[in-house]
């Protein structure tokens, strides 16, 4: 067992911290004020595959194994969570459930665009009365002679504002008591968006409403077999859970960088803040949960690339990289002081940022109960 990263890593961390520090931390601050990424910048990360990362070179992806995929994510979020999560969500519930439940045929329609980031993914899961209870989904998928009528309304939607190819659960009279898996592009009609959600963090997101209103979509549309919502929805969490705690990781680092450099720089009674020991124990404990965190990350990573069972690890990743999120930012605003809570400085944007990681693609609670089914049905 070897903790040091291989050189493949540590070319691919070095390269997009290079990218992130030089096109993307200057417009950080201005992304937060409103939702919606420059174009210019969209187009900047095109030709360097952060559109599809895990995508087979044959459909137009960089084909990178999941821990190469969590650095970038990693890195990315460490400057812009927002944009962080953008790429994540595409990538891992976008692109990944083609991938793997979807036809030779879809793949090829569907996913060099996405790869290309011509086309933006989504994922459409929540509605009003469905969320942590992924089985309440309320939205009909009608079938006729030409394929499904889609009506519902999904909420909450990442990248919902810019999306392209959308995967949308819905329940089917061909099996309803099932969900199953639709793909709707944006310039069907019926499909609608909504007002941009003003949220707390994560704000440079277009995270949005979607409506599909006798939105006709052809019967090769339907992702895996009908009624097998439930199952390509939790592969894809799982995925997009390793994404999450590595974004929820990023937010966490930055946080830990900006505050070791300030204790190091700001002056209280005639000494540098890092001198005091209350100050050097957050310090210490922000290194050590933010070190766990990239072990547990890394470790679900490895296990998918092996094939391995790994659902109950990318929980575990995903809990205790959200946690730290959370803790390492509190600590940040903290050691700042009245600094912290000014929009002078980007802690308070890491703290607005980091509390939605324990929120989207499965509470905390619900992370809790995957590991504690995993752990129940081990023998004893």
């Amino acid at each position: 067992m070897d903790f040091n990263p291989c050189m493949k890593h540590q070319l691919i961390r070095k390269t997009v911290r290079e990218f992130a520090e030089n096109e993307i931390r200057p417009l950080a601050a201005e992304m937060d004020k409103g939702p919606g990424f420059p174009d210019d910048l969209m187009e900047k990360m095109k030709p360097l595959h952060y559109f599809g990362l895990q995508v087979p070179m044959h459909l137009g992806g960089a084909d990178l194994d999941s821990i190469s995929y969590a650095i970038v994510i990693e890195e990315i979020s460490r400057v812009s969570a927002a944009l962080g999560l953008c790429i994540t969500v595409h990538n891992s519930v976008g692109i990944y459930p083609i991938l793997r439940f979807g036809t030779r045929e879809q793949q090829q329609q569907f996913v060099p665009p996405m790869a290309a980031g011509e086309r933006i993914g989504a994922f459409c899961l929540t509605e009003a009365n469905a969320g942590s209870d992924a089985g309440g989904v309320e939205t009909v998928a009608q079938e006729t002679e030409q394929g499904f009528v889609l009506n519902g309304t999904k909420i909450f939607v990442t990248n919902g504002g810019i999306c392209g190819t959308i995967l949308v659960f819905a329940v089917s009279d061909l099996d309803p008591a099932r969900s199953s898996v639709f793909i709707v592009e944006n310039h069907t009609p019926g499909f609608s968006v909504g007002e941009i959600e003003d949220l707390c963090g994560m704000r440079a997101n277009p995270v949005a409403s979607l409506f599909f209103e006798d939105c006709r979509i052809a019967a090769d549309h339907c992702l895996g077999k009908p009624g097998q919502g439930l199952k390509i929805g939790l592969t894809a969490l799982d995925t997009g859970r390793i994404g999450v705690a590595a974004q929820a990781l990023g937010i966490a680092q930055a946080a830990f960088e900006e505050s070791l450099a300030y204790a190091k720089a700001r002056q209280q009674f005639n000494q540098p803040i890092s001198r005091f020991q209350t100050i050097q124990n957050y310090l210490a404990d922000m290194a050590v949960q933010i070190d766990a965190s990239r072990l547990l990350v890394h470790r679900a990573a490895a296990l998918k690339d092996k094939g391995q069972s790994f659902s109950a690890q990318a929980a575990m990743a995903k809990l205790h990289c959200s946690t730290t999120a959370r803790t390492v930012t509190n600590l940040a605003v903290q050691i700042h002081g009245g600094y912290g809570y000014s929009k002078e400085y980007d802690v308070e944007r890491y703290f607005r940022d980091a509390k939605v990681t324990e929120i989207y693609e499965g509470t905390s609670e619900i992370q809790r109960m995957v590991i504690a089914r995993d752990l129940l049905t081990r023998p004893v």
